[in-house]
């Protein structure tokens, strides 16, 4: 095949890139990707269910998030591709592998601008969202941990420190003393609270102190009432260790649920650039393939014999 020198410098100083055609295949990428992110939204918020034992579990719901985000990646990125291949411009007198390379750069162009648009037009949203539900369930299980305590502390002592504490330290006596059940809980909470806020473990002199104000307001023995002072403790500081263990996690939780969603995303967003850039080299060769028809008219015409 010859080809002349004014072909080759024509096709030499037009840019290999096509611009137009990236920026329609992204708008299109871009497009069907909110397109199906809003409609898996409906999905998925339709399939979760408030109550226990009740629609998709945990576990199915992230699965198929993961599997809803790669076929969006797929479809968007693929029709955005073949767009922006199909739209380009064609070429002439140019080698295979150049074609084959620039289809796919521009497959891989339009791919980029629409995850930059989508980037900015709902990953935001969706950031916003899941970093919202996971904070308010990780407020929720730590603040079941630490709501007994706080709460009695500042009920009590009003200050929620453990100034009160010594305060009452001050007053102690072995003696029965006229005291309204609000300042006795009082005084018991800011024991509790101050023990559960260091070692935990009850010292004797507070356990002794506790019993002797159960036995003067219950008529039980001191040994009964210290008894009750330990059961009741025990109680109290497991249900503060369950929640601390709950809010940990929960906490925990959390951050598996940010590690594996970005590197899903991650595995997502390279799909889809690989299915952007072979859906491009199929699009421009389907462009390639267009047989113009003025051609055939024109040759069509000089072949018919004249209508009389």
């Amino acid at each position: 095949m010859i080809t002349s020198s004014s072909t080759l410098q024509e096709s030499s100083s037009h840019s290999g890139v096509s611009w137009g055609a990236i920026f329609a295949g992204a708008a299109a990428a871009a497009a069907l990707s909110l397109i199906l992110v809003l409609l898996g939204f409906g999905l998925g918020f339709s399939a979760v269910s408030p109550w226990a034992d009740s629609g998709v579990s945990a576990k199915g719901l992230g699965i198929s998030t993961i599997v809803w985000l790669a076929f969006t990646q797929i479809v968007a990125s693929g029709l955005g591709g073949y767009i922006a291949g199909r739209l380009r411009v064609k070429w002439a007198n140019m080698h295979g592998d150049e074609v084959y390379f620039r289809d796919t750069a521009h497959g891989f162009l339009s791919w980029a601008v629409a995850t930059l648009v989508t980037a900015v037009l709902v990953v935001g949203s969706v950031a916003s969202a899941v970093g919202g539900g996971v904070q308010a369930g990780a407020s929720v299980a730590s603040g079941a941990a630490s709501g007994m305590t706080q709460a009695a502390g500042n009920a009590a002592s009003g200050s929620g420190n453990n100034l009160g504490y010594y305060v009452d330290s001050l007053f102690r006596d072995d003696r029965p003393a006229a005291a309204s059940d609000d300042a006795v809980h009082g005084v018991v909470a800011r024991i509790f609270t101050r023990t559960m806020s260091n070692d935990g473990q009850l010292a004797p002199e507070d356990r002794t102190y506790l019993a002797q104000l159960i036995s003067q307001r219950t008529n039980l023995s001191q040994a009964d009432a210290e008894r009750r002072v330990d059961q009741v403790y025990g109680q109290a500081r497991k249900a503060v260790e369950d929640a601390k263990l709950k809010a940990k996690q929960a906490a925990d939780t959390a951050a598996k649920i940010v590690a594996w969603t970005s590197l899903w995303t991650f595995v997502s967003l390279l799909i889809g650039a690989f299915f952007a850039s072979l859906a491009a080299t199929y699009g421009g060769r389907r462009r390639d393939a267009v047989v113009y028809l003025e051609a055939d008219t024109y040759a069509t015409s000089t072949t018919l014999p004249p209508v009389r």
